[in-house]
């Protein structure tokens, strides 16, 4: 076995962590890893993944869960396309192919959400078969211990450090652990900004190690800056129940449910902006009460400023129309529903604040164009009105 190979593993052996998609690796566990480890660092991950598995224990009870409950046992983890495509690849693996997840790595990657490097890990991990990832961990890895000097995202590059890792793999005796071990040292001591090298078990034969380069590798490029978007949302108030409405499949964060709202256009003050949205998506004119709050929220490639205004109807809440789900809930029921993580921080001011935002009316509002109308729970569950008070900040 290579030596740097060997040295490796045993490193490995001693010192990986104790995670539990690691007890009893089948190919679901390590599926359902792999998939919400992609841009997401372990401690999150890891009360994830136990909740998910309780859930949804086998990939027959995945394939067959309503989409919405998936989302739900997601909600909070981000890049929501994941658990999408996740429950959409179960479905297929259950319908085409009796249950049975593929080993192989083309079959897996004919799997929606199933690119090269998840392909290589499950297949490496849960089954075996020699092929190497290369993921963000592994490739800062091979930065350094090769010395590098190019970047490690252009093709070429990417295909001559697959090879030698081929090579390597191939040599070793567990391509299981081999490609753990790589991640491993990745994470814990090969790190991005000061790496752990008297630590590292590969030191001897670090190339960027003996040049002096480990804090310069491997290349970085230089990000573009991140743009910012101001953003206005209406609680819309009626009867104790909320109206929410949910983000098409092929949008981002498809599938979850929010509160209607968009972008400040250039000249707009927020009320205004609150105002134009509820009309253009909802088709509802509103009434602004006050501004509950501001929140800031970042995303992988843009920011946003969100300000949320609780409002009520300025005219029969059943003239709400929508292109897209919709439906009035109640207070009770708004947790069963899954949001994105900034309208979460909004539920958190909503909960924060006590005192009635108007007088009961008289007749509950019907929801139009609501992919539950006739059954929302929302309609079906007598509430009290629960929107409450703030006091009044500046409109920026």
């Amino acid at each position: 076995m290579i030596a740097w190979v060997s040295e490796l593993l045993d490193w490995y052996r001693q010192n990986r962590r104790a995670l539990p998609w690691r007890d009893a690796p089948s190919p679901y566990r390590v599926w359902v890893s792999e998939v919400m480890l992609q841009q997401t660092q372990v401690t999150t991950v890891t009360p994830y993944f136990g909740r998910f598995l309780k859930r949804f224990p086998t990939v027959g009870d995945l394939a067959r869960a309503d989409l919405q409950d998936v989302l739900k046992a997601w909600e909070g983890l981000g890049y929501y396309s994941r658990a999408r495509n996740l429950h959409r690849a179960a479905t297929v693996v259950v319908r085409d192919l009796a249950g049975d997840i593929p080993g192989d790595v083309d079959a897996l990657r004919r799997l929606p959400g199933i690119g090269r490097y998840t392909a290589a890990a499950i297949a490496s991990i849960a089954f075996g078969q020699p092929h190497p990832v290369l993921d963000g961990n592994v490739a800062r890895v091979c930065a350094r211990f090769w010395c590098i000097a190019r970047d490690l995202r252009g093709a070429r590059v990417a295909q001559d450090v697959e090879r030698r890792l081929a090579v390597a793999i191939a040599d070793s005796d567990d391509p299981s652990s081999f490609n753990q071990a790589m991640m491993e040292l990745g994470a814990l001591v090969c790190r991005p900004r000061e790496p752990a090298c008297a630590e590292c078990p590969l030191r001897s034969a670090c190339a960027a190690l003996v040049a002096g380069r480990t804090g310069d590798l491997p290349l970085r490029r230089k990000r573009p800056p991140v743009p910012h978007h101001r953003i206005a949302v209406g609680i819309v108030e009626h009867e104790g129940r909320v109206l929410i409405a949910r983000r098409g499949e092929d949008q981002m964060l498809g599938g979850l449910w929010e509160f209607p709202g968009g972008k400040r256009e250039t000249g707009e003050r927020l009320e205004q902006t609150v105002r134009r949205e509820l009309r253009e998506e909802v088709n509802l004119d509103v009434r602004i009460v006050r501004r509950l709050c501001t929140i800031r929220h970042a995303y992988s490639h843009f920011r946003i400023t969100l300000t949320a205004f609780l409002c009520t109807p300025a005219e029969a809440p059943a003239a709400a129309r929508c292109d897209r789900p919709m439906a009035w809930v109640s207070w009770e029921r708004l947790a069963d529903y899954p949001f994105p993580k900034a309208n979460h921080k909004v539920l958190q001011a909503l909960d924060r604040q006590r005192r009635p935002l108007a007088p009961r009316e008289a007749a509950a509002p019907r929801s139009a164009a609501c992919s539950h109308r006739g059954t929302c729970p929302g309609l079906a569950t007598g509430a009290t009105p629960t929107l409450w008070t703030t006091a009044a900040e500046p409109t920026r």
